[in-house]
């Protein structure tokens, strides 16, 4: 694909909670054996995009650590690669990045050294499949400056997390809202964008020279009426990180046969970092319905409708329901667990009772009483 690809995976987000004090949003772990950059990566991977750069800042060491290694999404090669940035002290410049356009700012460099016509800019916190080679198709199609890649949401969907556009039917867009208190639109951007090198450094060198710094405020809204800005709209399964109740839902749809079949027995697949570990083992008492269990795990009680994640274990008479167990947490006996998210390298006292009422969705953090000195 004649395009570079620029992941945005600096942010925080504070709707996350207790979940995004110790890793960024990007490294969210997803479905048992995933984080949630590895949906993108593997976008970009699938799409025959050979170079491609993680924009980092906020709690990196848990991702950076994650991406040490490219050859996982066969970046891995001599033309091209995975290089990963984070902020640094430069003679000119000492900030962190103030926003998604300083960000693509202050890595200008890769860019300007880049030969690729096309830029995909897109965040990383979006669980998604999509072929980019659709994507630039259209957007040469169209003769578009920018094409944003968006979806119709559901009736009832809380739109105010989300940039709003509306289209005219060549699919340009005529209006863009972001986070609007009262959305006029139920088409919302998916933080997916592309458009050509050479435009991208010219519109981010201007934000750079009048102080701003917001990819969608100070690039797509402002200039939504003087260049030719189109929409492409994607209708398979979608959903971005962007708060407890979205992560919390995103696992429990791993849960349902279609959504397994399409990320991972159909075409092209979603590659991730591997663990030498062994298989999940069930022992004598264990009860496992309708649940993800993923390697290195040990099984002594009941698991229904949950997603438990690598070197988790599950004591005997344990009763876990509806929740999401991350990685390495130890649950000792007689526990019961329902509609909780409980945080990886935590320990679970024996006779134990957490549940979240209400619909809420309870978050479980514990100390690590296993490897304290």
């Amino acid at each position: 694909m004649r395009a570079i690809g620029i992941i945005l995976a600096g942010g925080n987000n504070r709707r996350m909670r207790e979940l995004s004090q110790k890793r960024a949003v990007c490294a969210m772990p997803i479905a048992g054996s995933y984080r949630s950059i590895d949906f993108t990566l593997s976008n970009m991977s699938n799409s025959h995009i050979q170079k491609v750069a993680v924009l980092t800042q906020y709690n990196a060491s848990s991702l950076n650590e994650h991406l040490s290694s490219s050859k996982w999404w066969d970046f891995g090669r001599k033309q091209g690669g995975l290089f990963t940035f984070t902020p640094v002290v430069t003679a000119r410049n000492s900030n962190w990045y103030r926003g998604t356009a300083d960000a693509i700012y202050q890595n200008l460099a890769f860019l300007k050294s880049s030969h690729e016509p096309y830029v995909v800019v897109a965040s990383g916190d979006g669980v998604y499949k999509l072929d980019f080679n659709k994507v630039l198709e259209f957007h040469v199609g169209r003769k578009a400056d920018i094409t944003v890649v968006c979806r119709d949401m559901e009736e009832g969907a809380d739109l105010e997390r989300y940039g709003t556009i509306r289209m005219n039917e060549e699919s340009r867009i005529e209006e863009f809202e972001e986070k609007p208190l009262c959305a006029r639109s139920d088409v919302i951007s998916c933080g997916i964008y592309i458009l050509r090198r050479r435009q991208l450094i010219e519109m981010i060198e201007k934000c750079a020279e009048e102080d701003r710094y917001d990819f969608v405020r100070d690039i797509l809204i402002r200039y939504k009426d003087v260049r030719r800005i189109y929409g492409y709209k994607i209708r398979d399964y979608w959903r971005n990180i962007a708060s407890v109740e979205d992560y919390y839902q995103t696992n429990m749809d791993f849960l349902k046969p279609e959504v397994r079949t399409f990320f991972f027995k159909q075409y092209p697949d979603i590659y991730s970092k591997v663990d030498d570990l062994a298989p999940a083992k069930y022992n004598v008492g264990a009860d496992v319905r309708n649940s993800l269990i993923s390697s290195g795990c040990i099984v002594n009680g009941v698991v229904e409708n949950s997603v438990i994640f690598k070197k988790s274990y599950i004591g005997n008479s344990c009763v876990i329901k509806n929740s999401i167990i991350l990685n390495d947490v130890y649950i000792d006996d007689n526990t019961c667990i329902e509609n909780c998210i409980v945080e990886s390298h935590s320990t679970i006292r024996a006779n134990s009772h957490y549940v979240g009422e209400d619909g809420h969705i309870r978050i479980v953090v514990e100390r690590n009483e296993r490897y304290t000195m």
